[in-house]
């Protein structure tokens, strides 16, 4: 969905590029990217969603299903990544016309299972939050969906959510793979394209699980390709909480020594 109309109004009135987002949220960083690569500029409004701003009755009058990000261009709000960035872009910019939609919806679909093991391999190894803020973000968080994923999370997933959600990522890196077998610099071909954006911040996150690249060597080389440009260090590792990285680095080691990794699953120590 492009684009829907605000429940709170006076978003209409907003001039130039506004954008809801949070510092280590993947989908923020799709389009913090984009904006790099096109040299466009925005007033920031970060959401802290440790402190639960994404449950307030005033975020979600913005973002209907209480997520990030959230882009009102010259008082038009646009609420899906995938479809911000194809926006930021521009139709006939060279970064949408390489793009292939299938790789793009793969990317999109792709984001439920980050979730989920975002959450399993990194997030669990956090100090949990206390009774009254949980309660809180039950209480008033409107997305079901999302309420029902937080009380799934503090309950433990099971092995076999875990695992199928493994299984698809690694499908996904393998197809990946296999596309840049050719040679190709970029995963669209020669040009760098929203494919590359929609996928580099899922690299970025499977890297600090412990996830084995060395299994894909030219999807490997390609995010080493990826993180050298200027985008990704704007858009996304300059916006990172140093603490936060080292805490989701020792939690990922810690598991991966016990066996309980995201390599224990899906057979990727095999």
């Amino acid at each position: 969905m492009p684009e829907i109309e605000p429940q709170n109004q006076s978003l209409k009135a907003l001039t130039g590029l506004h954008l809801w987002h949070a510092p280590m949220s993947s989908c923020s960083q799709r389009v913090r990217i984009v904006m790099a690569e096109t040299g466009q500029n925005f007033e920031s409004h970060e959401v802290n969603l440790e402190r639960g701003e994404h449950a307030s009755e005033a975020y979600q009058a913005i973002h209907p299903k209480g997520v990030v990000p959230a882009l009102v261009d010259n008082g038009h709000l646009i609420i899906e990544s995938i479809d911000i960035i194809q926006h930021v872009a521009g139709k006939d910019s060279p970064l949408m016309k390489a793009a292939s939609h299938e790789i793009l919806a793969r990317a999109d679909a792709a984001q439920a299972d980050l979730k989920l093991l975002t959450f399993e391999f990194l997030f669990r190894g956090a100090p949990a939050k206390p009774d009254a803020a949980v309660q809180a973000f039950q209480r008033n968080h409107k997305n079901a969906w999302l309420t029902s994923f937080h009380r799934d999370f503090a309950a433990g997933f099971d092995r076999d959510r875990i695992e199928q959600a493994v299984a698809r990522t690694r499908d996904d890196f393998e197809f990946l793979d296999a596309r840049l077998s050719d040679g190709r610099v970029f995963l669209a071909g020669e040009q760098m394209s929203l494919e590359d954006v929609a996928w580099m911040p899922n690299a970025h996150r499977f890297q600090l699980m412990g996830w084995p690249f060395q299994r894909t060597a030219h999807l490997a080389k390609w995010f080493e390709r990826m993180k050298q440009r200027p985008s990704y260090r704007k858009g996304l590792s300059e916006w990172e909480n140093p603490a936060a990285i080292a805490m989701f680095t020792a939690y990922s080691a810690k598991r991966q020594a016990e066996g309980t990794g995201i390599t224990s699953f899906a057979g990727l120590s095999a």
